[in-house]
């Protein structure tokens, strides 16, 4: 047998064997680039590129801001000033609002006191603590007849707070009409 005739086997069988570099899944499709760009503008508009060579719609990154400001602002005085004045708005701002919340809790804290002078009673029981987790030995027995949807719905309510299980009230009247037969379940309080 000739060595010319065994190299060129060896050169066929070795390109036939060889598998291809290129994967056919993970190549980009086609048919995204030729059909409908919404999904590409979608993808692009989520998934912005990382590259800080442009301005982003949002204004995360401006490469621009220091020439718009200068046209803007010509002055480093003028730009201190600005910024300045407007911390000094803010603050402004926050006191207002500060001033509001102790006028407030000074009200608050008056009818309190005039509600411990008129009855003793319902003050103890405006200030009483509640713990919202806290279950009556009533309601424990009941829990453990209950599914377990019905459970959490009763351990995620909290007293005191409007019940989650009513609806809400509408302009117009439901289509199957008001159910009549409703109850509440009956939950004692401690």
């Amino acid at each position: 047998m000739s060595s010319s005739l065994i190299r060129s086997t060896r050169t066929r069988l070795s390109l036939a064997s060889t598998p291809s570099l290129a994967r056919s899944y993970a190549a980009p499709n086609q048919d995204v680039a030729q059909g409908d760009p919404k999904r590409e503008i979608i993808r692009r508009v989520l998934y912005p590129s990382n590259i800080k060579n442009r301005s982003t719609p949002i204004g995360t990154w401006r490469p621009d801001v220091g020439r718009a400001l200068q046209r803007a602002i010509p002055s480093v005085q003028a730009h201190e000033t600005i910024e300045r004045a407007w911390l000094l708005h803010k603050r402004h701002i926050r006191k207002a609002r500060e001033a509001e919340a102790a006028r407030k809790f000074a009200c608050m804290k008056e009818a309190m006191d005039v509600l411990h002078d008129v009855d003793l009673r319902l003050y103890m029981e405006a200030n009483r603590k509640d713990d919202p987790r806290a279950r009556t030995r009533e309601e424990m027995e009941a829990m453990k007849t209950m599914k377990t949807s019905e459970i959490r719905a009763l351990e995620a309510r909290i007293r005191g707070l409007f019940p989650r299980e009513l609806r809400i009230p509408t302009d117009t009247p439901s289509r199957t009409g008001w159910k009549y037969e409703w109850k509440s379940k009956k939950t004692s309080t401690p």
